[in-house]
């Protein structure tokens, strides 16, 4: 059994080595997640374009046909996960995705009216983005222990936003040259030198645990005693990487109903998914009543994410470190939805586009620096195959099932007159409530 030293406060981490001695390990991890974020961004505003050309009111079919395709999904990566080593998971995913955007590439190119093309690419994109931030998430949660993973954690949300305004930017300047074909061709060459940095991190990790095993005998009883018992669950055999995860498909799934935790993990995911929804409803509306040109709209749509991504980076630049230790974990997870709650307030007080563009930036701005990094640290204490599997099955089932749910949920309110930015409301406090009791739990 191979041991990671834990953190001390003269900046040892959980490696034995410092912090410099593992850079290249944690710009390699930033790197994955930079360039995860820039294929999806290539292709995002694109999507979003293809929900309103399929009519704001059929929006809830979409998500119901995203859920559908989740169900699907999920049970096979369960069993890929089953049987391939931990080390092969992201290359196998990634791998396969890229070409998965070459067909649609090829359907985009061949077809002379693409709708169906379009459909299925907008439910494909919408799995996909989950299923694929879960896993390198997971590849980082496995490969760092909680000591280095509470540090820099919020750095990773750094390059994830750099990547964004990268692929933003390459999009916008490419797509007048290489067109929408292009454009998926890029995000797979993008996937694949993501999924190669998983590979160097997994061979890392390897090379550390061998570094420890060769300075195990010369441990004194006084370090070993300083080990938490907390870190226990960081502690692996060298070669656990080059093993299936192995139990069922459906692994996940009942790890989350075995477990009170793994439960509040999911049911903040459904309240998060559920007042996102609602607002991201809200916000196709006003596009289409604003901008009724499809470029127009593509347009508002990349703007909206470059001021997101922009924002993202200029906080974590200079305000995020100090301001996460401060807060710590309960406020990493309540702060944002409880802004959230006070936003759609705000909008059904005065339900113009400029108001929504405040509410949208600072929820996504919100979730991407304070919410994304609370929700995976709650993920550092628990068994491997709770990282990878009980982990997608919340970020994809559970997202997208709150998804669906609340796209109904606001179709019939439309429908009966009701108050639908309120009913959001509700769910955010809900959601608030939520990450405090989460928050406390994780301490």
């Amino acid at each position: 059994m191979k041991r990671w030293i834990n953190s001390r406060p003269d900046g040892d981490n959980a490696t034995g080595n410092s912090d410099d001695e593992n850079r290249s390990a944690i710009i390699r991890a930033g790197i994955l997640i930079g360039l995860l974020f820039a294929a999806y961004f290539l292709l995002r505003p694109v999507r979003e374009t293809m929900g309103v050309a399929g009519g704001v009111n059929n929006l809830q079919w979409l998500f119901s046909a995203t859920f559908a395709a989740t169900l699907v999904a999920l049970p096979l990566f369960g069993w890929l996960a089953s049987r391939v080593p931990r080390r092969s998971i992201m290359p196998w995913v990634f791998g396969m995705s890229a070409l998965h955007l070459a067909g649609f590439a090829a359907g985009l190119a061949l077809c002379a009216n693409p709708v169906w093309v379009g459909r299925l690419f907008f439910v494909w994109l919408s799995v996909f983005n989950l299923l694929a931030v879960s896993l390198a998430w997971s590849v980082l949660t496995d490969v760092f222990p909680s000591a280095i993973a509470a540090r820099i954690f919020m750095s990773m949300t750094t390059y994830a936003s750099m990547g964004g305004l990268t692929g933003l930017a390459l999009g916008i300047f490419l797509v007048d040259g290489i067109g929408h074909v292009g454009l998926l061709i890029l995000a797979a060459l993008l996937l694949l030198a993501s999924a190669h940095q998983a590979i160097y991190l997994h061979r890392w990790r390897r090379m550390q645990d061998g570094t420890h095993s060769q300075n195990a005998h010369g441990a004194s009883e006084e370090n070993i005693r300083g080990c938490r018992q907390s870190e226990t669950v960081d502690l692996e055999l060298a070669d656990f990487s080059d093993r299936p995860l192995g139990g069922s498909p459906f692994a996940g799934a009942s790890a989350v109903f075995r477990s009170p935790y793994l439960r509040g993990i999911a049911f903040f995911v459904l309240l998060l998914a559920s007042s996102n929804t609602f607002l991201y409803f809200e916000q196709m509306r006003l596009v289409a009543e604003y901008f009724p040109d499809p470029v127009r709209q593509t347009q508002v749509f990349a703007l909206l994410d470059i001021l997101v991504q922009t924002a993202t980076v200029a906080i974590h630049l200079f305000f995020a470190h100090h301001f996460s230790e401060r807060i710590g974990i309960v406020g990493l997870l309540a702060i944002t939805p409880l802004a959230v709650a006070i936003g759609f307030l705000l909008l059904a007080l005065a339900p113009f586009f400029t108001v929504f563009v405040v509410v949208s930036v600072l929820r996504r701005v919100g979730e991407h620096t304070l919410v994304r990094p609370g929700r995976e640290l709650l993920y550092t204490g628990v068994p491997n195959q709770d990282k990878y599997k009980a982990k997608s099955f919340i970020d994809t089932v559970v997202h997208r099932s709150g998804d669906a749910l609340a796209g109904w949920a606001r179709t019939w309110l439309d429908q009966a007159a009701a108050q639908p930015i309120l009913f959001g409301g509700g769910l955010a406090l809900a959601w608030a409530i939520s990450g405090y009791w989460l928050g406390k739990r994780r301490l």
